[in-house]
This record gives C-alpha cells, sequence and structure tokens, in this order.
C-alpha cells in the first residue's frame, strides 16, 4: 500500500459549509469532503485525510 508523505488541501467555503479537498501528489487522486464551517480545520483535514486514505487502499485492493 502507498504510504501518504503529503498531502494537500484546499478549502472553499460555501455558504454555511466548507468543502475540503485532499490531494496525494504523488498517485494524483483527490478526495472531496463537505462539512459545517464552525467544524474547525483540524476536524476537517483529519476527515480528508481519512477518506483519502480509504480510497488509496481500495483502490490497492483492486490491482
Amino acid at each position: 500500500m502507498h504510504r501518504l508523505q503529503e498531502v494537500l488541501f484546499e478549502f472553499h467555503r460555501v455558504g454555511n459549509a466548507v468543502r475540503v479537498s485532499a490531494i496525494d501528489p504523488v498517485t494524483g487522486t483527490e478526495v472531496t469532503i463537505q462539512g459545517p464551517a464552525n467544524a474547525g480545520e483540524t476536524t476537517l483535514r483529519r476527515t480528508a485525510v481519512t477518506k483519502l486514505r480509504y480510497v488509496l487502499s481500495k483502490s490497492a485492493q483492486q490491482n
């Protein structure tokens, strides 16, 4: 399995919500989550990284 060494983040506020994209620069895999704007950046980052790890592990299982 690919080990995450670096994750790039993009934050976009949309009304009362924030869309967060997490990108693995090695594989180019990108995931997006949406959460409340008052959730805090740390929580949103953690959630996005969890989803990114999940998607990368699913991809590794298929190969």
